[in-house]
C-alpha cells in the first residue's frame, strides 16, 4: 500500500526519467493492488485516514462544510463520563496508522524498535506522549478503581533523552487541556516546565514543544486580557506569499530538501501532461505560480513529447497582489521557454479581489486544451469563502479539462480547540521530523523555516480564533464534498503520474522515509506515515 516501511527501506536510486511511455514495471497482486515491480511501490484503493470520519451530513451553506462539527470539550457531572471522553478525545494520540499490508504501530512495536537501536519518529514520540497523557488523566480520577496502563511498564526501556521527550509531549498535551477547562494558572505552570526542556535549536520533539508552548502562552494571555498582542495575521499571509513568489535560499533550499515537495509538484505535472496528450496549444491556469518551478518541469516534458509535438503553451496566473513578483516569474519562464524552443506565451490575470475574478481575465482561445493547476492556492481562502466560491464558478464557467489539486492533508481548521491542537501536533510534528533528517540543525534556512513559517503557523492555530485565525486546512474529504456543489468529479492518477512521485523520492538520501497511500483517487504523500499533503485530480461533468 506504500512504497516504503514506515521507518524507511532501501530503495534502488534512479536518474529523473523523461514524462515519456512509463516503462511496464506495474503488475497486480492476488488482491488486485497494483504495485511497482522494481521498487515495491504499492497503492490500494482505499487509504485509511487517522481521524475517525463522522457520517455524512448534508451541508447547507459553505460556512457548515468547512466547519468540523466535533462539540467542544465537555464539563461532565460524572467522573466515569470524564474519563470516557479522555480516552475518546485523545484516541488518535494513541490509535496506530490502520494499514493491513503493514504491521501496526503500537506502544510495544515502538518499545521494541527503541531497544533495537533505531530512532523513533516525532510521530512515534508524540504518540507515547499520548499514552502517558492519558495514563495521567485517567490515575487522576478518584473514587475508581482504574487498571494498570497496558503499556505503563514500557516507557522505562527508552533512553533518557526520548524519556524526557515522551514526558515533554505528555506534559504539553496536560497544559493545552487546562487551557480548554480554563484552568490557566495550572496550564502555565506546565508551560514553565516545558520551557525549561524544550529549544529552538534542540531535537525536532524539543523545537516542536517549544513553538506550541510560545503558543498556548499567547492563548492564555489573550483568554485572561493580560495582554492585546496582534501576532501574525493577514500580513503574516501577505509576507509568506511575497516571500514563495521571489527567489530566496529558503525557499529554494525547502523545496531542493525536502522530498515529499518535489514528489507532489512531479506527480502534479503529470497529471496535467496526461490530461492535455494530442493538444498541440496548450493553456494551463496556475492559481499559485509562486517561483514557477513546476512550470519548468510542465514545458520539459510537453516539449519532449515523442508525437505530436506542441506548438505553443499559455500560462496564466491569477494573482490578487504582488503583481511585479509574478511579472517577473513570467520573465524566467520566457528564458527557459526559449532555452529549450518552446513556442510559450505567459498572461497574469489580476485582481484587487478575488469576489472581482471575471472568465474574460483569462483570454481563452477554443483551439486551446484548458487545465487549471492549483498547489496551495485554495487554503487561504477557506476563511473567505465568499472568494472562494467566486473562482471555483469562474473555474466550472470555463470547464477545463481537469483541475489538479495539491494541498495539506491535515484538518487544521476545527473550531474544537483540542482537536485543531492534536491535528497540528501531527501535522507540524512530521514536518520538524522531515527538517531534522533532511537539513543541518545549524542550517539558517531551517531556522528560518522552523521560525517563520513554521512557528507562525502553529501561533496561528493554537493562539487564534475566528477571523484572526488566518492559518486554515481541510482534509480531502471536506474538499470533495465541496467540489461536488460545482458538479466536479475526482479522477483517477495515472500509472505514470504515481510512478513520478516514487521516481523523484529516490534520488534523495532521505527519501525513503517519504510514504505514499490512496485515499480513493486521491493521493497521500507523507512522512514515515503522517500525511503532509494530497493531490488530486477533478474534471467537470
Amino acid at each position: 500500500m506504500i512504497p516504503f516501511d514506515r521507518f524507511g527501506n532501501d530503495v534502488d536510486n534512479q536518474e529523473m526519467g523523461s514524462f515519456g511511455k512509463l516503462p511496464q514495471l506495474w503488475q497486480e497482486d492476488d488482491t488486485g493492488n497494483k504495485f511497482n515491480a522494481t521498487h515495491g511501490l504499492s497503492f490500494s484503493s482505499e487509504y485509511h485516514e487517522i481521524d475517525q470520519q463522522q457520517p455524512l451530513k448534508a451541508f447547507h451553506d459553505l460556512d457548515a462544510l468547512f466547519l468540523d462539527t466535533t462539540p467542544p470539550f465537555p464539563r461532565y457531572e460524572h467522573q466515569m463520563q470524564e474519563l470516557a471522553n479522555i480516552e475518546s478525545q485523545y484516541s488518535e494520540l494513541v490509535k496506530p496508522h490502520a494499514n493491513p499490508k503493514r504491521t501496526k504501530t503500537t506502544s510495544p512495536d515502538v518499545v521494541r524498535y527503541e531497544v533495537s537501536g533505531h530512532k523513533l519518529s516525532t510521530d512515534a514520540v508524540i504518540r507515547l506522549g499520548g499514552e502517558k497523557f492519558i495514563q495521567s488523566c485517567s490515575s487522576s480520577i478518584n473514587d475508581i478503581s482504574m487498571p494498570s496502563h497496558p503499556y505503563s511498564s514500557s516507557f522505562s526501556v527508552f533512553s533518557n533523552q526520548k524519556a524526557k521527550d515522551i514526558e515533554l509531549i505528555q506534559n504539553l498535551l496536560l497544559s493545552a487541556q487546562k487551557v480548554s477547562q480554563q484552568q490557566f494558572e495550572r496550564s502555565s505552570k506546565l508551560l514553565n516546565w516545558c520551557d525549561t526542556l524544550s529549544s529552538s535549536s534542540g531535537n525536532p520533539i524539543q523545537r516542536l514543544v517549544h513553538y506550541f508552548s510560545k503558543a498556548l502562552r499567547e492563548k492564555i494571555a489573550k483568554e485572561t486580557g493580560r495582554i492585546s498582542f496582534h501576532g501574525p495575521g493577514k500580513e503574516h499571509v501577505d509576507y509568506i506569499e511575497e516571500r514563495t513568489l521571489s527567489p530566496n535560499p529558503t525557499s529554494v533550499s525547502v523545496y531542493q530538501k525536502l522530498p515529499f515537495f518535489q514528489a507532489g509538484k512531479f506527480s502534479g505535472v503529470q497529471a496535467l501532461v496526461d490530461a492535455v496528450a494530442g493538444a498541440t496549444k496548450v493553456h494551463i491556469i496556475d492559481l499559485s505560480i509562486k517561483q514557477g518551478v513546476h512550470c519548468t518541469i510542465l514545458m520539459q516534458a510537453l516539449a519532449s513529447q515523442p508525437t505530436c509535438p506542441i506548438k505553443h503553451l499559455k500560462i496564466t496566473a491569477v494573482g490578487t497582489n504582488f503583481r511585479e513578483k509574478i511579472e517577473q516569474t513570467g520573465h524566467w519562464l520566457k528564458s527557459f521557454a526559449e532555452s529549450i524552443n518552446l513556442s510559450f506565451s505567459f498572461h497574469v490575470a489580476m485582481v484587487g479581489d478575488m469576489l472581482d475574478f471575471k472568465e474574460d481575465l483569462l483570454e481563452l482561445d477554443p483551439e486551446e486544451a484548458l487545465a487549471v493547476f492549483s498547489s496551495y492556492g485554495l487554503w487561504g481562502m477557506i476563511g473567505q469563502q465568499d472568494r472562494l466560491e467566486t473562482l471555483m464558478k469562474v473555474i466550472k464557467s470555463i470547464n477545463p479539462r481537469v483541475m489538479v489539486v495539491i494541498e495539506g492533508a491535515a484538518n487544521l481548521n476545527s473550531p474544537n480547540f483540542v482537536d485543531r491542537f492534536i491535528e497540528a501536533l501531527f501535522f507540524y510534528g512530521a514536518f520538524f521530523d522531515a527538517l531534522e533528517d533532511c537539513m543541518d540543525r545549524e542550517d539558517e534556512n531551517r531556522a528560518i523555516t522552523e521560525s517563520v513559517y513554521m512557528g507562525n503557523g502553529i501561533w496561528s492555530i493554537v493562539a487564534t480564533e475566528g477571523a484572526e485565525r488566518v492559518i486554515r486546512n481541510v482534509n480531502i474529504n471536506v474538499w470533495r464534498k465541496f467540489f461536488a456543489r460545482f458538479g466536479m468529479k475526482e479522477t483517477e492518477l495515472s500509472m505514470s503520474s504515481l510512478y513520478q512521485a516514487n521516481l523523484v523520492t529516490g534520488i534523495f538520501s532521505c527519501g525513503n522515509s517519504c510514504t505514499f497511500d490512496m485515499d480513493g483517487n486521491c493521493l497521500i504523500i507523507g512522512w514515515k506515515g503522517s500525511p503532509i499533503q494530497c493531490l488530486s485530480v477533478w474534471k467537470f461533468s
